[in-house]
């Protein structure tokens, strides 16, 4: 309900509680799994709103990303990689300047690859993804409806590595159902709440909770 509110939040939340109750190497593929059916659903009821050439330029460098895998990364702590993340939405949120300057294909294929190899690590990008589209002003339903399609390419491809890794899915697929439908719901009331809000409490909330996420990205780095 909340990421289709506002766009972003509901990922992390969510990584949060599954963390707490799963074993951790099934955190991030469950978590991943999940998160496909939650962003296909708000895709789906938002596709019309889809702007889908900054898709395809966000799938291109996805796609590279998800080939390099963690390879360029995989040396670098977990740490260093939240710090990096919470700074860069912490900056970009507050430097408006800065956000205009990324609206380009180019940031959209570097973002996506970036992202796309972050995830496999950090789980939730969503934020990360959220800063990158929101920096064409596109309107809010435009803006959440194209960063839910963005995200639908990303998780897949993230399945499909950890599927090709030998990650066995089977165990948790009571639960993923599960999950999987109570996101819809909650996708639909989110939707509704979206329509309702005004564009200006709308970009105000949504620089509140990017901004909060940011700073437990930076707080779960130093402790």
């Amino acid at each position: 309900m909340l990421t289709a509110s506002f766009g972003i939040g509901g990922g992390m939340i969510l990584l949060a509680i599954v963390a707490q109750v799963l074993p951790v190497k099934a955190v991030i593929p469950v978590h991943g799994v999940v998160q496909l059916g939650s962003n296909t659903s708000r895709a789906a009821v938002m596709f019309k709103d889809v702007h889908w050439r900054y898709v395809l330029w966000f799938a291109l460098g996805s796609i590279l990303g998800a080939l390099v895998g963690g390879q360029l990364v995989i040396s670098l702590p977990l740490d260093l990689l939240r710090v990096i993340l919470g700074l860069f939405i912490l900056v970009t949120i507050w430097s408006p300047s800065l956000t205009n300057k990324l609206a380009s294909r180019k940031t959209l294929f570097i973002g996506g690859s970036l992202s796309t190899v972050l995830t496999m690590f950090v789980g939730a990008t969503g934020p990360f993804v959220m800063m990158l589209i929101r920096a064409f002003d596109l309107p809010k339903m435009t803006l959440v409806a194209t960063s839910a399609a963005c995200l639908v390419l990303q998780h897949g491809l993230k399945i499909a590595v950890f599927g090709m890794l030998g990650f066995a899915f089977a165990p948790y697929l009571s639960l993923i159902v599960l999950m999987v439908a109570s996101g819809f719901i909650g996708t639909l009331i989110g939707r509704k709440l979206l329509i309702k809000i005004d564009e200006p409490r709308f970009q105000r909330w949504l620089n509140i909770i990017l901004s909060l996420l940011a700073v437990r990205l930076l707080l779960a780095a130093l402790y």
